[in-house]
């Protein structure tokens, strides 16, 4: 079964897609920005009160693994 997406967007160059899940107060993230690719579940009330806090989380994150690859 295909969940449906609920949102799809851009963080610089890493896409973000959100999807609900078999469990109708969790949905799904998936992060890819062609190198790194992260996925992780939520609840539903986390993602309508922290998305930006989540966002910047997500962004941190993808930085944190370009400098351990560069140092």
């Amino acid at each position: 079964m295909i969940n449906k997406e609920v949102e799809s967007y851009k963080l610089g160059n890493i896409r973000v897609i959100i999807t609900e899940t078999d469990d109708p107060n969790r949905l799904h993230v998936d992060c890819n920005d062609g190198t790194y690719h992260s996925e992780f579940t939520m609840r539903v009330y986390e993602y309508q009160y922290y998305k930006r806090h989540m966002n910047q989380r997500i962004t941190t994150a993808y930085k944190k693994q370009y400098e351990k690859e560069a140092g």
